[in-house]
C-alpha cells in the first residue's frame, strides 16, 4: 500500500528565517516528530551538504526503534529538499518545500513510502499517524522559532 500524505502551513516569519533552520540536519530531532538523532553520515560530492548527501536518522515508530538513512536527491537552499531513504524499513521519500507568502512562508511536507511487508498491515494506521506527525512538525517548527520574537525584533 502507497502513502502519500502531505501538510502544509503559513508560519509568519521570513523564507530564509524558516527553511534555514528546517533544511538544517542538526535541528531534524528539535522539530521532527519521533527522531530521536540525526547524524549526517555521508558528505555531498562537493562535500558538505548537498545533493549526494546522507543523513541516518534514529526515531520511533509505533513504539518501535527505527534507523533510516535519507539521500539528498534535490537541494535548492531555502526552497526544496528532497530525499529518499537507501536504508530503512521500507521505501520512503520525503519533501520539504517553502516560499514566500504574504503571511510569511508557506511550508509544506510530503511523505511517501510504500507500506509493504511487515507494514502492510498497519499502513492505514501508518497513514493517519504519519500525517497527523507532519502536521505537528510544522506547528512544532512555527514554536520552536519563536515568530512573535522574530516580528518584535528582539531576537
Amino acid at each position: 500500500m502507497t502513502i502519500d500524505e502531505t501538510a502544509e502551513r503559513v508560519i509568519p516569519l521570513p523564507p530564509d528565517v524558516v527553511a534555514g533552520y528546517a533544511m538544517d540536519w542538526r535541528h531534524d530531532a528539535e522539530w521532527t516528530q519521533g527522531i530521536r538523532e540525526a547524524r549526517l553520515t555521508r558528505e555531498a560530492d562537493e562535500g558538505g551538504f548537498g545533493v549526494g548527501a546522507e543523513v541516518t536518522r534514529t526515531a520511533h515508530f509505533l513504539g518501535k526503534r527505527i534507523d533510516y538513512v535519507l539521500r539528498v536527491a534535490e537541494y535548492e537552499p531555502l526552497r526544496l529538499l528532497d530525499m529518499v531513504s537507501v536504508a530503512g524499513p521500507m521505501p520512503m521519500h520525503v519533501t520539504y518545500r517553502f516560499a514566500p507568502h504574504p503571511g510569511g512562508t508557506l511550508a509544506r511536507i510530503r511523505v511517501r513510502g510504500d507500506a509493504g511487508g511487515y507494514y502492510r498491515l498497519a499502513a492505514p494506521i501508518m497513514a493517519r499517524k504519519v500525517r497527523s506527525s507532519i502536521a505537528k512538525d510544522l506547528g512544532d517548527l512555527e514554536r520552536r522559532l519563536g515568530p512573535s520574537r522574530w516580528a518584535t525584533g528582539s531576537e
